[in-house]
C-alpha cells in the first residue's frame, strides 16, 4: 500500500513517526497522524484544512493541545467519557487520581526510549481507509487528503477534534471534490 502513497502522504506518516518519537510514545497513534498533516504546507490536505479555516497557527495548536487532553484520557473520545458518565463514571476523575499516583500522562502509554515504533490500531484504520477514499475517487495514489478524509470519516479522537472546529467528512468533501465529491464518497 505504501508504494501508492505521494510524497505528501509519505511525509505526513514520517512526521507522524517523528512526533511519536520526540514524545518517547510506544505507539504512533492517530493524534501524531493529526499533528503531522496539520504541519503540511503546499499539499491538498493542507489546502482544504486552510480552506476549513485551520491556516492560523493559533488554531492548529489548539488541536495539539485538544489531542494531548484526549491522549491524557487514554484515548477515549469525549463521546466515550459521556457514555462513561452515564453509568456513573467519572474518566477527569479517574484520569486525576492515576495520574496523582503515577505522574501525568501515566494513561498516555508507556514510554519508549528507542527503536521503530509500530502503529496503532486507529492509525492504522485511518491508513488503510486512506486507501478506500482514494479509490472512492478513482485515484491510484494516495495523497494526504485521502489521509484527511479517512481521518474525519471514522469515529476517533482526531475526527473528534476537528470536528468540534467544522472539520467534517462532508465539509473536506466539498473543498476538495465539490459536490461531485459527495456523489463518489
Amino acid at each position: 500500500m505504501f508504494e501508492r502513497f505521494t510524497e505528501a502522504a509519505r511525509a505526513v506518516v514520517k512526521q507522524a513517526v517523528l512526533h511519536a518519537e520526540r514524545e518517547r510514545a510506544e505507539q504512533v497513534d492517530e493524534g501524531h497522524l493529526l499533528l503531522a498533516l496539520l504541519e503540511r504546507r503546499g499539499s491538498r490536505g493542507a489546502f482544504a484544512l486552510d480552506a476549513l479555516g485551520l491556516a492560523d497557527e493559533g488554531r492548529r495548536a489548539e488541536i495539539g493541545r485538544a489531542v494531548a487532553v484526549a491522549r491524557r484520557r487514554a484515548g477515549l473520545s469525549r463521546a466515550d467519557a459521556e457514555a462513561l458518565a452515564g453509568f456513573g463514571i467519572d474518566v477527569d476523575e479517574i484520569v486525576a487520581r492515576v495520574e496523582e499516583v503515577h505522574g501525568v500522562g501515566a494513561l498516555a502509554g508507556g514510554r519508549r526510549l528507542g527503536g521503530r515504533r509500530p502503529f496503532a490500531r486507529e492509525a492504522k484504520k485511518v491508513l488503510e481507509g486512506s486507501l478506500r477514499v482514494a479509490l472512492s475517487h478513482g485515484e491510484r495514489s494516495i495523497g494526504d487528503e485521502h489521509l484527511l478524509l479517512a481521518m474525519v470519516s471514522r469515529d476517533g479522537i482526531s475526527a473528534e477534534v476537528l470536528e468540534e472546529r467544522g472539520v467534517t467528512a462532508g465539509a473536506v468533501e466539498r473543498v476538495l471534490y465539490g459536490d461531485a465529491g459527495r456523489a463518489a464518497g
